[in-house]
């Protein structure tokens, strides 16, 4: 990843929450396309909490129609990790321990989820986090709990 000199500013002198804020602001570059290619946008984030819309294309569909299964362990899993890096200091990518999944309704491509993140366990060595998929009725769609561990070769 290259980032001009205002993005390596925020890199150094932002929390956690506040660069994940960032990005979904637009004013910290996506650190990859997975953001555009999951259909997920940062809403909103605080220290061990992180909120995303999510509406799935349906190139991520399954021959049934439905969106495939692991789309949705993706984004719950980016959304754990999110939840976890949202507490520390700074921004630390996140390293899935274990991830562990309850499909609880079928979703639909082109339908927006709301999916919230919230960090269970802070630390330093070790995070657990949980993540919930809601429609917009607010009906639980899937959710996860997951460990994480801080990326240490981002670490500073």
């Amino acid at each position: 990843m290259s980032i001009d000199q205002a993005s390596a500013d925020l890199w150094n002198s932002l929390s956690g929450a506040e660069l994940i804020q960032a990005m979904g602001d637009g004013r910290f570059p996506e650190l990859s396309n997975v953001d555009e290619h999951l259909g997920q946008r940062i809403v909103a984030a605080e220290p061990g909490r992180v909120e995303l819309a999510w509406t799935p294309g349906e190139h991520l569909c399954n021959p049934a129609g439905g969106v495939h299964g692991g789309y949705i362990a993706m984004i719950l899993d980016n959304t754990v990790c999110f939840a976890g890096a949202s507490t520390g200091a700074h921004f630390v990518p996140q390293l899935t321990l274990n991830l562990t999944i309850d499909y609880l309704r079928g979703v639909q491509a082109g339908e927006t989820y709301t999916v919230v993140g919230t960090c269970v366990k802070p630390g330093r060595t070790r995070l657990v986090s949980t993540a919930l998929i809601t429609d917009v009725q607010g009906r639980p769609v899937a959710q996860a709990s997951g460990s994480t561990v801080p990326n240490q070769a981002f670490a500073r």
